[in-house]
Order: structure tokens, then C-alpha cells, then sequence
């Protein structure tokens, strides 16, 4: 069994306009959601076997404050420089290039691209995620290659505005 657990980067700060977007940080409101909902996590005893993250800063940030709650390695983090600015069609090739050896797994990620992955893996998504949404995807398969619409089921979704 698998389950695929794809995060939207917490609210990030547009009041810097100097930043490039992909240096963009979180907004204290980001690091306020991302706390709440790292605790929720904590709270179901939802461990990642492997977190994954776009190379931008406002995701990183967000999955380094998953991390500190959950007890995971920061350095052990999976940096994939191609889910940033992409999509769906790239997120969910690097889904299928994950070792099989993980069971649960953390993808953070930006939108468009989280909804349409989201969307493109479940029957069951069809809204936008807001930042620091949570769609959790189950599915029987042994290989994160399989991983598929056909074969998956939503298991969870949560966001900040629930708490």
C-alpha cells in the first residue's frame, strides 16, 4: 500500500518585491498554518517514510516546519528541482521515480499543479487546494510507477481554514 500526501506551499509573502519568485518566503500567516497543520498531522500519526519538495523557498519552508513537528530528518528532505513552475504530467513522473521502499509520502508543491495532480490521481478532488491544503491519496499498489487515478482513493483532505 501507498499513500501519497500532496501539500500546497503555506501563504507566502508578496510584500517584498524585490525577491524572485522562487526566493518568495512565507508570510507569517504561512508559518502560522503550517505549524497548525503539522500538529494535525502529528495528532493522526501521519509519518513520512520520504518528503519531497520543489526547490522553492516557500515550499522548502514549509515542509522544514512538517519536519520540526514530525521529527524528521531536514537533511533527509528530496529537493526535486522539477516541481517547480511545471506540471501535473512532471509531478506525478517524479512520483513514479519514488524508491518503492517508501509507503507514505510528503510532496510539497505550488499551484496549479497540486490541484491538477491532485485532481489528475483521485476521482474525488475537484477545488482549488488553498495554501497549506492537504490531499491525502491511498491506493493497494506495491510500485509508486502504478500509481494511478484507476487504483487511488482521496483518504484525506484538510486545510487551514477548518482549524
Amino acid at each position: 500500500m501507498k499513500t501519497l500526501y500532496l501539500i500546497r506551499h503555506a501563504k507566502s509573502d508578496w510584500s517584498i518585491g524585490y525577491v524572485s519568485d522562487i526566493d518568495r518566503p512565507l508570510n507569517e500567516r504561512g508559518y502560522s498554518d503550517a505549524h497548525t497543520m503539522s500538529l494535525i498531522v502529528k495528532e493522526k500519526k501521519i509519518v513520512p517514510d520520504l518528503i519531497i519538495s520543489s526547490p522553492a523557498v516557500r515550499a522548502i519552508s514549509t515542509a522544514l516546519l512538517f519536519c520540526r513537528i514530525l521529527n524528521y530528518d531536514p537533511k533527509s528532505i528530496l529537493i526535486n528541482k522539477n516541481l517547480y513552475d511545471t506540471s501535473a504530467k512532471e509531478y506525478i513522473h517524479a512520483i513514479s521515480k519514488i524508491d518503492n521502499k517508501h509507503k507514505v509520502v510528503f510532496l510539497f508543491g505550488h499551484n496549479p499543479t497540486i490541484t491538477n495532480t491532485a485532481n489528475a490521481l483521485t476521482n474525488a478532488m475537484t477545488e482549488e487546494m488553498p495554501t497549506c491544503a492537504i490531499a491525502g491519496i491511498q491506493s493497494d499498489v506495491s510500485d509508486w510507477d502504478v500509481f494511478s487515478k484507476k487504483n487511488n482513493g482521496l483518504v484525506y483532505f484538510d486545510i487551514p481554514k477548518n482549524h
